[in-house]
């Protein structure tokens, strides 16, 4: 069964995927550019939009309580490990040394704004001449689609969470 929406479908416990480039809905035992079992694996218990942190979590949670999902991600697929290409380059080993180009200056200029602005990461950003949005008032917003989204860019920084943290509301307003 072959179709074209523009985004990418991921199934987990089953590892069905859809692609841009292949346009054709795969499952396990599927020849290659044909589904047999259309009907029965067409029908889902739950649709999570988005493979980032929130939509991850969802559709795993959801696949563990014995749900069928299917998760719509708009971006490109991503191999882990292989399909980091700046994650084992040494600093040094950067063309322009961690700094962006002039000319990605200019064509990411919200990105530009904060910290997301780094060689090892521009290629992870979404490009903001194909994507524009309009700001009624300065609004930035950081687009990555990949899968995984923008929880790939998140800067190995992760907090710990003490007991104050989740007793702050009571204690505070």
């Amino acid at each position: 069964m072959q179709f074209y929406l523009g985004h990418a479908f991921f199934i987990f416990n089953q590892i069905a995927y859809f692609t841009a480039s292949t346009k054709t809905l795969a499952m396990p035992n599927d020849s290659t550019l044909l589904n047999t079992k259309a009907q029965a694996q067409q029908t889902f218990d739950a649709i999570v939009i988005g493979s980032g942190i929130s939509g991850g979590w969802a559709a795993k949670e959801l696949t563990e309580k014995g749900l069928k999902v299917i998760m719509l991600e708009r971006g490109k697929p991503l191999e882990h490990i292989k399909d980091y290409k700046t994650a084992s380059l040494d600093p040094w080993e950067f063309p322009h040394r961690g700094r962006t180009t002039d000319e990605q200056k200019k064509k990411y200029p919200v990105i530009h704004r904060g910290w997301a602005a780094a060689e090892a990461v521009m290629d992870s950003w979404t490009n903001e001449e194909d994507c524009p949005y309009t700001e009624v008032k300065p609004f930035t917003w950081w687009r990555s689609y990949q899968m995984g989204g923008r929880s790939l860019l998140w800067g190995r920084q992760s907090y710990r969470w003490s007991d104050l943290d989740f007793e702050a509301n009571a204690k505070e307003g």
